[in-house]
């Protein structure tokens, strides 16, 4: 029972293991660090945040990094990371809540800002669009649903979804290039 106790290790099977997979870890981190920073960067649009969610993104790579089984995903499998990671950003925030009844709203309705008018001639244009396409764009971009949540929302395949959003925004970029051009030729700038 005693010699269990003093049974001679194998500490060189360990250490190689460790050795390895310190080196694989490091091979992937060099390798993707500049990507996963530019898109945390286009994610949250702030450097700060973006180091962070890297950081965090490379230390759960390390503590699974046993789970990635083909090194030729590992690109996907870091962008994965890192986007559960901002959205675990926002899991974690906690918003601070107001009555409404304690601030006074002013009344900007009458005001007609430069602002209101690109909203209004915006909603125009995508109210402008065939039905099956801006409905899936409303969804979208007003109700903030994904592609999937659209497709079982109106019964539709997700990639028909996701091929309609993407017919819509050209649509609209479309018109509002041509309602631009008539606007500078109107006005004499052509």
């Amino acid at each position: 029972m005693i010699k269990q106790f003093f049974r001679k290790k194998t500490p060189n099977a360990t250490v190689s293991v460790d050795m390895n997979k310190q080196r694989r870890y490091e091979a992937l981190v060099r390798a993707w660090h500049r990507d996963l920073y530019r898109y945390a960067y286009w994610l949250c649009h702030d450097p700060h945040i973006a180091e962070d969610l890297v950081q965090e993104t490379c230390l759960r790579a390390w503590r699974s990094l046993d789970s990635l089984q083909d090194d030729k995903a590992a690109k996907s499998w870091l962008i994965t990371i890192l986007r559960r990671e901002n959205a675990r950003r926002f899991e974690r925030k906690q918003l601070d809540l107001v009555n409404i009844d304690d601030y006074a709203i002013a009344d900007t309705h009458q005001q007609g800002t430069e602002m209101e008018m690109e909203q209004q001639m915006l909603h125009r244009q995508i109210m402008k669009l065939a039905s099956e396409y801006r409905e899936p764009l409303v969804l979208q971009v007003m109700a903030g649903f994904n592609g999937d949540e659209i497709a079982e929302i109106l019964g539709l395949n997700r990639n028909t979804v996701m091929t309609r959003l993407f017919r819509a925004r050209n649509q609209l970029k479309d018109q509002i290039e041509k309602q631009s051009e008539r606007r500078d030729h109107h006005n004499g700038r052509s």
